[in-house]
């Protein structure tokens, strides 16, 4: 099986070609039934900033002709422009730093992991990660874990969210005072929210299609919730609006907006866009008196942070690289291996084992050389009889079933441990 990764991100394509391939989670879970229908394995990690496909294929030529046509058929062939690809091991590193967070927009930001993590599973329920993608993914995780705990890439985690909340306080001089409008409800908008709270923002607004979860993000955070029926007007008093929403299409206009500026009395406003498709339509920014912002302006102030964090960015690439030496070391100790000959093998250690150990406890003595391989053979044999009928299915299976199958007998006696043992030096198990 060969790992493949193609996609794009904030780093090879602008946001205009990234909105248009970013999917809703039932468009997501179609894309994947159809990926299954023809490869055996694959996942699709789509955030506002990257859009990526893995697959583990016999193929990996067979997979990217898979990949190119999906992607043109959901983003256009513009899109195509813009991928890059990585195989086998580079794929591996890539995801090890996508998941911790060394290949972000704002590194060290929290939410990729989470991201990762619920594009796996998406991709598990589906019934397209299971073998050579899980195994990837499982060390991914661990890495980044390490990542989190050993090194200060992700303390005091910098977000889109945060850096939008940085750059409205160096514009206004503060917060205290100033009117805030939240439009949304999910993840995104309320890491922005609890920011604006914490940078000093009293009088918080937050507008939600569903009120009721506006209701409790209002609550959460000490702001007021509004009726969505009201979004226009509520830009009247508003001095910073952040939008987070999951609209396919933009919410405000430059029709809509200019419409409000008037009763504003052309007081600034500052708008920033953390959606994906876009929240607020590009000519808004055209405004007298609007300003603007949307996640490709959003990298530049935290361009600004970068330097401080380049440092611990160092020590997490460092523990990416051993997390990922250690994974490619067990995988060839499980590939070089058929895991017919390994489960005889770690069966035939057992026995022999409790021989020496019955032996021993028994203190058997003068017992005769002859005696002793007589007892090992009796050993060898019962296990032989036990794994027959096993060993027999699996070399029954064809080759659409083999990685399966493999799979759940090296879980089920415990194979992989064994390797991972071997490939840590002997040291411990999994990490």
């Amino acid at each position: 099986m060969e790992l493949l990764l193609v996609g794009l991100s904030h780093k090879s394509a602008p946001l205009a070609v990234r909105e248009r391939l970013a999917l809703s989670e039932p468009r997501q879970e179609e894309l994947l039934k159809q990926l299954t229908a023809l490869l055996p394995e694959a996942m699709l990690l789509s955030t506002c900033n990257r859009v990526e496909l893995y697959f583990a294929a016999p193929s990996a030529e067979q997979a990217r002709e898979v990949a190119m046509g999906k992607i043109a058929e959901v983003g256009g062939p513009e899109a195509l422009e813009h991928l890059y690809e990585r195989r086998g091991d580079d794929a591996l590193l890539h995801l090890f730093r996508v998941s911790a967070s060394l290949d972000s927009m704002v590194i060290g930001e929290p939410q990729i992991l989470g991201q990762v993590k619920d594009a796996f599973e998406l991709a598990r329920k589906a019934g397209c990660a299971h073998g050579a993608l899980a195994r990837a993914c499982g060390a991914a995780f661990v890495s980044a874990k390490r990542v989190r705990s050993e090194t200060g890439v992700g303390r005091a985690p910098v977000s889109m969210a945060s850096a939008a909340v940085e750059l409205a306080k160096k514009l206004f001089g503060g917060l205290e005072g100033r009117s805030v409008l939240v439009v949304g409800a999910g993840e995104m908008a309320e890491l922005a929210a609890r920011h604006l709270s914490a940078s000093g923002a009293t009088d918080l607004v937050v507008a939600n299609r569903t009120y009721s979860r506006a209701e409790e993000l209002a609550a959460a955070v000490g702001g007021k919730a509004r009726p969505f029926e009201e979004l226009f007007s509520l830009l009247v008093p508003a001095d910073v609006v952040i939008c987070s929403t999951a609209s396919p299409t933009p919410i405000f206009t430059k029709q809509n907006v200019a419409a409000q500026l008037k009763p504003r009395r052309f007081r600034p406003l500052f708008m920033v866009d953390l959606a994906v498709p876009r929240d607020i339509a590009p000519d808004v920014h055209d405004l007298d008196g609007v300003y603007a912002y949307d996640v490709d302006d959003i990298q530049q102030n935290v361009a600004e942070n970068a330097a401080a964090r380049a440092a611990e960015a160092a020590r997490a690439e460092a523990i990416v690289a051993e997390e990922l030496s250690r994974f490619v070391r067990a995988r060839a100790i499980r590939d070089g291996v058929p895991v017919i000959g390994k489960l005889r093998a770690r069966a035939r250690q057992i026995a022999l084992s409790e021989v020496e150990r019955t032996l021993s406890i028994l203190a058997v003595e003068n017992l005769s050389e002859r005696s002793k391989k007589s007892l090992e053979a009796m050993a060898i044999a019962i296990i032989n009889k036990l794994l027959h009928q096993p060993t027999a299915k699996l070399r029954e299976v064809g080759p659409e079933d083999d990685d399966r199958l493999a799979d759940a007998t090296a879980e089920l006696f415990g194979l992989d441990e064994a390797a991972d043992s071997l490939a840590a030096g002997g040291k411990g198990g999994r990490s």
